[in-house]
């Protein structure tokens, strides 16, 4: 008894030692050990998707915490009735976004609307955007007439989510359209470095994408992430079932996925890039 309690002691211990490598050369692309830029935005459906969109936040909310992730928010738009519109959040600690780049695409909930006063089963979309945050070693050139800048009152009720104040600040670089949004502060100062951060970390993702793009397009393997390419669907009902389908990773229980237990999710990810 004795020495197979020491043969199964020795066992966990060289399967653990396996997995760490593993996880080691699996992230050890460049930018997996920063931080990580993650957005939300519901699909087409109203309320039904911006609470999805809400469902999803507090997912992620979940797994920064589990992990010892800080999450910070910095634009959370509240939905007319419920959810939310758009939010992006600062989730901080090392390989954060190595762990959830995978993330990136659209996810799809199927389950019985509360919103339905006849109780009919619907399905709702929301897309997430991941970005790494770029450290201020990156060199990335912008003009000043290349942005359109706007400030407004933060937008929603504020609370949990986020200060209400009046310096919220957009950020738009008109030759890529891409827009940045900073509501987080009080300072509007404060509210635009953080806005020109986001904007240099997605014209910076932005280049490299390009070039992965092109790379992929050199060997046949175009990709696009759209509406109707989900990357993962989330069954309520009529029976309970989270399924990648870029791994066919499955999870029945999907409560504890949605309390943040993602993580077979994203290691099945990274080990299918291999």
């Amino acid at each position: 008894m004795e020495l197979l309690d020491l043969v199964s002691d020795e066992y966990e211990t060289v399967n653990k030692n396996f997995e760490e490598f593993e996880m080691e050369v699996l992230l050890s692309n460049d930018y997996d050990h920063a931080n990580c830029i993650l957005e939300i935005h519901p699909g087409a459906g109203g309320t039904e998707s911006q609470d999805w969109a809400d469902m999803l936040f507090r997912m992620y909310q979940r797994y920064a915490q589990k992990n010892n992730y800080t999450f910070d928010v910095i634009d959370y738009q509240e939905g007319d009735e419920a959810g939310l519109k758009s939010c992006s959040v600062l989730i901080k600690g090392d390989l954060a976004y190595g762990y959830l780049k995978g993330e990136n695409g659209v996810h799809r909930l199927v389950r019985i609307s509360p919103f339905d006063a006849n109780a009919r089963r619907h399905t709702s979309f929301a897309s997430v955007e991941v970005t790494p945050e770029f450290n201020d070693e990156i060199d990335i050139k912008i003009e000043d007439k290349d942005l359109e800048i706007d400030t407004m009152r933060s937008s929603g009720a504020g609370g949990q989510h986020i200060n209400k104040t009046d310096s919220a600040v957009r950020i738009r670089h008109i030759p890529t359209g891409i827009v940045a949004f900073s509501q987080s502060e009080r300072s509007q100062i404060l509210n635009r470095e953080k806005c020109m951060a986001v904007l240099k970390s997605k014209l910076y993702q932005r280049a490299i994408e390009e070039r992965e793009a092109e790379k992929r397009s050199l060997k046949g393997e175009q990709k696009k992430i759209e509406w109707g390419s989900q990357i993962r669907s989330y069954v309520f009902c009529p029976y309970t079932l989270v399924k990648d389908h870029r791994t066919n990773e499955e999870e029945g229980n999907i409560n504890k996925v949605m309390d943040g237990d993602i993580s077979k999710f994203l290691f099945a990810y990274l080990k299918s890039q291999v």
